[in-house]
């Protein structure tokens, strides 16, 4: 089988191929990463030094998928319960991806983690706390807490629907409907 020559390698592809494997079967080795990515595994390790530097430039596509999602939600528009189905709605195809990330250990240990991860819970218990000050979401929840939340859906579904228990049509009618229906607000009659 021929590769394709280091100069012709797209990082980009190399790094949506891994991901894509790797949502899959995390614990993919090296070999099996290459060749997804259709190329040697000298080619892949010319790019990416071993594992930890291809699961943190994974890390870094990931948050810029989901800051991308951040922004076409436009958190800041409308009732708080829209932004959430907005958000969940944009985040979707990066889903499987952020499973991948918040799974893996070695980028929430120590004092280097990515500064990314608190821009985006800062935008988004930003939404949640919005939500709350309008009388939207309950306040005994707090935003963190509703932030993580979320996470753990997104994740889980992205999982649910990998594994074929969920339907993938289903997947953000039940994050959204779970999610809001424990964070929503009741007045009591």
């Amino acid at each position: 089988m021929g590769y394709p020559r280091l100069m012709s390698v797209d990082r980009e592809q190399v790094l949506r191929s891994a991901a894509a494997l790797l949502t899959r079967k995390s614990t993919a080795t090296m070999d099996e990463v290459a060749r997804a990515a259709g190329l040697s595994r000298a080619t892949l390790h010319r790019h990416f030094a071993g594992r930890d530097a291809l699961v943190r430039a994974l890390e870094e596509l990931g948050i810029q998928e989901c800051e991308a999602a951040l922004d076409a939600a436009r958190l800041d528009e409308g009732s708080a319960d829209d932004a959430v189905r907005r958000l969940v709605k944009e985040i979707e195809p990066a889903a499987g991806l952020l499973s991948f990330l918040v799974t893996e250990n070695q980028l929430f240990e120590g004092d280097t983690q990515h500064e990314g991860w608190a821009r985006l819970d800062a935008r988004i218990a930003g939404l949640f706390t919005r939500g709350q000050e309008r009388g939207e979401f309950r306040i005994d929840l707090t935003p963190a807490w509703l932030t993580e939340a979320l996470y753990c859906l997104i994740g889980g579904g992205a999982w649910a629907v990998q594994d074929g228990r969920v339907a993938a049509k289903d997947f953000q009618h039940m994050i959204v409907e779970l999610l809001l229906g424990g964070a929503r607000r009741r007045v009591e009659p």
